[in-house]
């Protein structure tokens, strides 16, 4: 009798076990497929416990328990990435896993947009606001207002009330790429990254500036009269050079530029008017630099100014010879002749 009791519960455990084996094997069958992929989102800090669960209740596995047994078992799930998934149902454990583990999430929907170098700030919320990126009044409202952001480099711009902007000339001309719905500081906050980046690439930067006797918020000026007015790559360091010797003859600099950015609308031509409007800006009634940049410079500009290339010149005019260079001039005598010149090209 003994030996036959222990037969018939040895049975019960058999056939115990293979019922649990046979409950675990169709708890980890894949759901039944659809062509309808279920898009859920794995929160960062979500543990292997929480993603089971999550799993089950979005219908990709038909067990949370038995997906948490089948990764205790396998070792895995440390390393399960956050981040938005999508998937079908159908899907097997293995590939749950895979994707999972290699944050092959949904990508991010992207905008992309180009900030031209020369542009000052109106021209980019105007630009950007036309283009859907940014809101036009928040842009303008936030270019003075530097403490709005976390970025070392402009916590060293001068206090002046003269200064139309406050972040003019730190807003980094590039091709930038954001994710959709960014906000108008998010994209500033991006540009005056770039910017801090693009400085610190400058070799020696420091010593140079103090070699000239410089701050940077007066070299990004310079750079930005550079490059407002060089077009020819090659002119950027002699067109800095006549600013540097300008400015050490005590001589008004006299950049047309410097009026056309107090405009609204950039002119095609100054008239004699427009250069008598008083502004800090208006390099014609002013000697020395402006307040601050008038735009945004790209690096070579920046370098053009922090290396200047020597010379005697005092003067330059532009080209009527669709060139867009400049005839450079060490007297004012020289400089008309080279007027009469550029206009007898036309």
């Amino acid at each position: 009798m003994k030996g036959k009791a222990i037969v018939v519960i040895l049975l019960i455990i058999v056939v115990l076990a293979g019922g649990a084996g046979g409950y675990v094997w169709s708890m980890m069958r894949p759901v039944e497929a659809s062509t309808e992929p279920v898009v859920f989102e794995i929160k960062s800090g979500s543990g292997t416990s929480k993603i089971a669960d999550q799993l089950q209740e979005e219908g990709l596995i038909r067990s949370g328990l038995t997906f948490k047994g089948y990764l205790k078992w396998k070792k895995l799930g440390s390393n399960f990435m956050a981040g938005t998934y999508s998937m079908n149902p159908g899907v097997t454990y293995d590939e749950i896993v895979s994707k999972l583990s290699s944050g092959e999430v949904i990508p991010e929907e992207m905008v992309k947009f180009t900030i031209p170098e020369g542009y000052n700030v109106l021209q980019m919320a105007g630009k950007l606001s036309y283009e859907h990126v940014v809101d036009r009044d928040e842009f303008i409202k936030l270019a003075n207002d530097p403490s709005a952001f976390d970025v070392d480099i402009i916590k060293d711009i001068p206090v002046d009330e003269e200064l139309r902007y406050v972040l003019e000339g730190y807003l980094f001309p590039e091709t930038y790429e954001l994710k959709k719905g960014s906000s108008t500081h998010d994209v500033m906050q991006r540009m005056l990254e770039e910017f801090q980046t693009k400085i610190n690439s400058i070799p020696d930067l420091e010593a140079k500036l103090q070699e000239k006797n410089l701050s940077l918020h007066e070299l990004l000026t310079i750079a930005s009269l550079v490059e407002k007015e060089v077009v020819v790559d090659e002119e950027r360091a002699l067109v800095a050079g006549v600013i540097y010797n300008r400015i050490n003859q005590d001589m008004k600099l006299e950049i047309d530029a410097t009026v056309q950015y107090l405009l609204d609308r950039p002119k095609e031509r100054l008239f004699f008017k427009d250069l008598k409007v008083k502004s800090p800006y208006n390099t014609y009634l002013n000697k020395g630099l402006p307040p601050g940049p008038i735009a945004s410079p790209s690096l070579p500009s920046i370098e053009a100014a922090l290396n200047p290339e020597a010379s005697e010149y005092l003067f330059y005019v532009t080209k009527k010879d669709g060139s867009s260079g400049h005839l450079f001039a060490k007297t004012y005598k020289e400089h008309q002749q080279n007027i009469a010149k550029s206009k007898a090209a036309q």
